[in-house]
């Protein structure tokens, strides 16, 4: 099966987009995935081994979250798994923490 990986994350992984990887379930392919990339695993797992709150694990575009056998799902050599990091700050429209209006100004 094939892992894709963010962009942030890809310097882990010698800068691949995608990784082939085998395994016969979600967590299997993890920790396929793990074990040709150990220093990646700190960025997907806590300390105590669950999977990071803002880490998002997608099976052919699934939420694996949401699958009834959530990382114990089977896979396939055809699917895709996909990381997805949560992103979060920016700016509002106007400046640094400024309130806008509608048209997007000051007020």
């Amino acid at each position: 099966m094939t892992i894709e990986i963010p962009t942030p994350l890809r310097v882990y992984v010698g800068n691949q987009s995608a990784v082939s990887v085998d395994g016969t379930t979600v967590s299997d392919a993890v920790a396929a995935l793990l074990t040709q990339y150990p220093e990646f695993k700190k960025h997907l797992y806590t300390p105590d081994g669950k999977l990071r709150s803002f880490v998002n694990l997608y099976l052919n575009d699934e939420d694996v979250r949401y699958l009834p056998e959530r990382e114990g799902t089977s896979v396939k050599g055809s699917d895709t798994l996909t990381i997805i990091p949560s992103i979060a700050g920016g700016v509002l429209a106007g400046g640094a923490g400024a309130p806008c209006g509608a048209s997007g100004n000051r007020q």
